[in-house]
């Protein structure tokens, strides 16, 4: 559709939905969204709920950024802390799949808090819904508008008069909302911003920087020669590996952690296409892989989370992967020619990659024949564009330097933000930053950091408006004040979702008073927000479980277990994790008296997720012999979202109960909680 068009077809659907627009000027509205993201979608809902006229202008084709962009394993951290019109869209997934003709293999992670919600979902039918909301509340959606890059914001005493895109579009307005994952909007307008690592000496962080000493996961576990001719420094490195060091420990840098697509793959014949072999395949781009392979990894080089309908989200695992670690950190000032270059380069490294796991003799058969037989792009996904995702993983680009940033003290509950808004709930999470070659000739790779094991966190509306001095009328949604280590705890699509909301709150307030973003009275956007389901504050209090268990901290463990409290529900204070590490290193004996000799049915508790583990061995030891059971701890918990059922066996009141767990030969994280015996009726 022509620009021109597009501008006409808003102009109808503007007088078609009702909306108020100024005399003359058929370009103002009250809130001007710019962006197609998931906080765009929220954010237009709530603008046109607070009876405000809302545009929203997007340089996307699709409505949805990553959440309908292959995102489909939902990254939440704790699904309680989810609450107002980001919980309705989880809801709304519920609806749809929850009907026999849509939901043909039970895989989704569910939990009834308030109302039965979905976590997983195909990339269509995200978009779907984001279409839907847009009609449903009349929203004019002007699509593939690009601001200019020069001059695309017209400012007036630190205010917003109207945003110009390079088809000659205008959108004048009394309030902007900057959705998109790069901050344009924003930079352009004159606020304060930052991209790369801070040194953790400028917030007394101790995870921010350069952080060789974080680097345990998604990392090389073999030693692989990095350069063209092995052993040969003089003949150069191979692709993707820079020459000198990662730089001093915490120090600050601009390098940006990671991209990648999250592919949509299925391994149903009938909707399968075989990965092709991309223009522009370089062989020598997976020369580490192989070597790597050949010094005796055997793992997938990509996570495959199911999705419903025989599908996956498919992410970055290990120290060669997706991640197209190194290739991006011109993408979050660069221009539209830098960015899409950025694009296609993932594009062709991602499928090459795929092309080279199903294709090259040096993959081992297993691994090659899984990729050439039983997975492939899903024709019913990315139509228009050869079944690929629309949206590039940008985690992380411009963010925000407002009054308040959110660091991780704010993480770690060691600073509380006395004006929340909302609730991050994830753990502290880069992905690796760069490649290079360590002090024994091998590839190594650095940025990687994953800690958590705390509580969902308020996060501060200060966050979300930039300085006063710099623009009064413009609300952050997505690029925040926050360090990178705190953005990669808040970075996640549903907290996007609930930012999104909260922003137009922020923004319809300010013009029903008369004042600028900074200057509202917290107290009544409080109410406000509450009113609209929003979730201000958080308790865990853990949960009670009854009759004979024994809890994780009163097991008998094995190794370096790592504590966490960070994702509902959980027995007592908490539960415990291998880091999906330490592989065959772990285990826990929970040892429980039965008082009377007899039958019980023997109960593991758990939270799922989509990265855990779905093979873990557990031994049961009863008053026959032993039994060995496998639990997959991706399966939502069939009792409450928290017991799952592991058998009924005859115990006595001789011998203990001992129920032995371990990580040997595990596919993910192995959570430990509590076990139950319960007596058989």
């Amino acid at each position: 559709m022509q620009a021109a068009t597009r501008r006409i077809l808003a102009a109808v659907l503007l007088v078609m939905a009702g909306s108020i627009a100024r005399a003359g000027d058929p370009g103002f509205y009250d809130v001007v969204i710019y962006g197609g993201t998931s906080a765009a979608m929220s954010a237009a809902v709530q603008a046109r709920a607070m009876g405000k006229t809302v545009v929203v202008v997007s340089p996307d084709k699709h409505l949805g950024g990553m959440t309908s962009g292959g995102l489909g394993a939902t990254d939440i951290g704790n699904k309680g802390a989810i609450g107002g019109i980001s919980r309705t869209f989880y809801h709304q997934l519920y609806l749809y799949y929850h009907k026999p003709d849509e939901f043909k293999e039970p895989l989704s992670l569910m939990v009834d808090i308030d109302a039965p919600t979905q976590w997983t979902m195909e990339p269509h039918v995200a978009e779907l819904i984001y279409d839907r909301w847009m009609t449903d509340h009349h929203i004019v959606v002007c699509l593939e508008e690009r601001l200019k890059p020069k001059n695309g914001v017209q400012m007036l005493n630190n205010r917003i008069v109207s945003i110009t895109c390079e088809s000659g579009g205008r959108y004048s307005g009394k309030m902007f909302i900057d959705a998109t994952y790069e901050g344009d909007l924003m930079a352009q307008a004159g606020v304060s911003y930052t991209v790369g690592r801070e040194a953790n000496s400028q917030y007394h962080e101790s995870l921010n920087g350069v952080q060789t000493r974080q680097a345990h996961s998604h990392q090389f576990t073999k030693p692989v020669d990095p350069y063209v001719k092995p052993g040969d420094p003089s003949s150069g490195l191979l692709p993707g590996v820079h020459a000198g060091g990662p730089g001093e420990e915490g120090a600050a840098d601009k390098r940006v952690q990671a991209y990648n697509f999250r592919m949509c793959l299925t391994d149903d014949p009938e909707n399968r296409l075989p990965f092709p072999k991309p223009d522009g395949y370089d062989p020598a781009r997976y020369e580490l892989l192989l070597r790597y392979y050949e010094a005796g990894y055997d793992k997938p080089c990509n996570n495959f989370s199911r999705m419903p309908n025989h599908k996956t989200d498919c992410n970055n695992t290990g120290a060669f992967s997706t991640d197209n670690i190194g290739m991006n950190y011109d993408y979050p000032e660069g221009d539209y020619e830098t960015r899409k270059r950025i694009y296609e380069d993932h594009r062709t490294y991602q499928l090459g990659l795929m092309w080279t796991m199903a294709n090259n003799p040096r993959v081992p058969e297993k691994l090659r024949n899984e990729y050439a037989r039983k997975w492939g792009l899903s024709k019913d996904e990315f139509a228009d564009n050869d079944h690929w995702p629309y949206a590039l993983y940008v985690r992380e680009a411009r963010r925000m330097i407002g009054d308040y940033v959110m660091t991780e003290h704010n993480c770690r509950g060691q600073v509380v933000a006395e004006d929340p808004i909302g609730l991050a709930a994830y753990t502290m999470d880069s992905h690796n930053t760069q490649r290079y070659v360590d002090a024994d000739g091998h590839a190594r790779n650095e940025g990687d950091v994953e800690v958590g094991g705390f509580p969902p966190y308020p996060i501060s509306y200060r966050a979300l408006v930039p300085k006063e001095s710099q623009c009064e009328n413009l609300v952050v949604p997505v690029c925040l004040s926050a360090s990178h280590m705190a953005y990669g705890s808040i970075r996640m699509e549903p907290v996007f979702m609930i930012l999104g909301q909260s922003a137009a709150t922020i923004a319809c307030m300010s013009i029903d008073v008369n004042t600028s973003v900074q200057r509202l009275d917290y107290v009544a956007l409080r109410e406000k927000l509450l009113a609209d389901g929003q979730f201000l504050s958080f308790v865990t209090p853990g949960e009670k479980v009854g009759g004979l268990y024994m809890d994780d901290a009163d097991a008998e463990l094995s190794g370096n277990w790592v504590t966490g409290s960070a994702i509902r529900p959980f027995v007592a204070g908490g539960y415990r994790h291998d880091d999906n590490a330490r592989k065959g290193e772990l285990s826990a004996i929970f040892s429980i008296k039965v008082p009377k000799d007899g039958r019980y049915e023997v109960r593991f508790a758990y939270s799922a997720l989509h990265n855990r583990a779905t093979n873990i061995p557990i031994t049961i030891e009863h008053a026959g012999g032993a039994a060995k059971v496998v639990l997959n701890e991706q399966k939502d918990p069939a009792i409450n979202h928290l017991l799952e059922p592991l058998g009924t066996y005859a115990f006595s009141a001789s011998k203990p109960a001992r129920i032995t767990v371990s990580n040997e030969g595990t596919d993910g994280y192995v959570l430990i909680d509590a076990v139950q015996l319960v007596p058989a009726k």
